[in-house]
């Protein structure tokens, strides 16, 4: 157990990024050194902490919006009753990964306030897109012998697509979800420009002060957040496809 753990680089990326959320302010000495000329090379306003756990919060609600919407909307317009709507859901979800978050936001922040719910608003649009394209993508995949053979054995649409069509696509949603949440980890960051606490505050602050070591604390935590991530989804698809396998 204990040699699998020590080869699992989840594991250690997971661990190394958890030491640098807690000891950024530890390396106060480094980034002084890089920056000499910098009077706060430490980001101090907010704990790196609680802005990686409001960062996650932000991207864990908005992405889950983004698959409720954009599976359900995938679904929706493979049914034979929607599918003559599925050019115009594919044009306005495309629509909303072409506005930048930015636009979205200075749209929103004035009509709802300014905080996290615009940035909820915008990270939703923007993660919905990849979504939707491998729900519709993964439910065509599904060989049409095989929705004939289930509704042989006296199966209904609905259950056609719980007990076949979706099981069979799951891989290929789960590709678009981790798509759309890793896009989302990065793009949250601006959220901070709506008053939104999350990474992108150093960066902001950074940016906005000229404070290079400020900006890059934050860029690599939201990178590493990103890495782990992506890093967990491959993990996830490696038990999805070793359980399909057995079954």
């Amino acid at each position: 157990m204990v040699h699998k753990i020590v080869r699992d680089r989840l594991f250690w990326a997971v661990l190394l990024l958890s030491l640098l959320t807690w000891g950024m302010p530890h390396l106060r000495p480094l980034f002084a050194a890089l920056f000499p000329a910098l009077d706060r090379p430490v980001y101090t306003q907010d704990s790196f902490v609680a802005l990686v756990l409001a960062h996650l919060n932000i991207v864990f609600w908005s992405s889950l919006a983004s698959v409720l919407v954009g599976v359900g909307a995938g679904v929706a317009v493979t049914r034979p009753a929607g599918r003559e709507f599925k050019p115009v859901v594919e044009t306005v979800v495309a629509m909303g990964q072409t506005f930048p978050p930015v636009a979205v936001l200075a749209i929103a922040a004035p009509l709802i306030g300014f905080g996290t719910e615009p940035a909820l608003i915008a990270l939703a649009l923007y993660g919905l897109l990849p979504v939707v394209r491998a729900t519709i993508a993964g439910i065509e995949s599904v060989p049409d012998s095989v929705r004939e053979i289930a509704q042989g054995l006296g199966m209904g649409g609905l259950g056609t697509l719980w007990q076949v069509e979706l099981p069979l696509a799951l891989s290929v949603i789960l590709t678009g979800v981790r798509t759309s949440v890793i896009v989302n980890l990065g793009t949250a960051a601006i959220a901070s420009t709506v008053g939104a606490k999350t990474l992108g505050s150093p960066i902001i602050v950074g940016l906005s002060g000229f404070n290079t070591a400020y900006v890059l604390q934050g860029a690599i935590l939201v990178g590493g957040l990103a890495i782990v991530t992506d890093m967990a989804f491959a993990r996830l698809t490696q038990h999805l496809n070793r359980w399909r396998s057995a079954h």
